[in-house]
């Protein structure tokens, strides 16, 4: 058990349809439209805290534009040079000095040639620890801050994760996971996954005591 929440992972791939906007309806709205043959600005940059679902929409984002040829580039690989049709940049203030340069150009080719680039990072474009002509590049095309769910809105999705996999979630188990559990919503929806599959190896309900005994087997 000391992995099962650790492993497990969403039922189903991240897209539009399945992110849970709370107060970041503006933000989707605009992803959605940034995408080939729709964007009027090539350069659309989200930022927000660990845990609101940056990484969730630039796997959307790039699931979406797939058949441009879209490609998703996280922390650690080495971005491409360019003219490349669509890319989406996680992580953007974990580059190194290289692929600073190369995120550079690759604005400018999309701005010069045609393209579409999608960033993210934890900080605005002014705040981030990168080349001060890059930063002024990020700031440059549409910037959204992504914020965190509300606790009512964290509630709903957990109980609709719940419902989704057919279990029945207790109200007191919500606030139990809401207060005592990390409470980012990707490790809340990981943790109502691994409590279904715990309940089911003991068949026993879904309860608060079984919640406690599950979460003292994964410390």
């Amino acid at each position: 058990m000391r992995q099962l929440i650790l492993d497990l992972r969403p039922d189903s791939p991240p897209d539009f349809s399945n992110y849970l906007p709370g107060p970041n309806v503006e933000a989707l709205a605009a992803l959605r439209a940034h995408l080939p043959g729709a964007a009027r600005e090539p350069l659309l940059y989200l930022w927000g805290e660990a845990g609101v679902g940056k990484s969730h929409l630039l796997q959307a984002w790039a699931g979406a534009a797939g058949a441009a040829g879209a490609a998703l580039l996280r922390a650690g690989e080495t971005l491409p040079e360019p003219p490349i049709p669509a890319l989406a940049v996680d992580d953007v203030e974990t580059l190194d000095a290289d692929n600073q340069i190369r995120l550079f150009g690759l604005i400018n080719s999309a701005r010069e040639q045609g393209g579409l680039l999608l960033a993210a990072g934890t900080l605005p474009p002014a705040q981030l620890a990168l080349r001060p002509d890059l930063a002024t590049r990020l700031a440059q095309g549409l910037v959204f801050r992504l914020l965190p769910l509300s606790d009512a809105e964290k509630a709903a999705a957990v109980v609709i994760r719940a419902e989704g996999r057919g279990l029945r979630l207790p109200e007191e188990v919500t606030r139990y996971l809401l207060t005592h559990t990390r409470r980012d919503l990707p490790r809340l929806l990981a943790t109502v996954d691994a409590l279904d599959t715990f309940s089911l190896s003991r068949k026993r309900p879904v309860s608060v005591p079984l919640l406690k005994e599950m979460l003292r087997l994964t410390l």
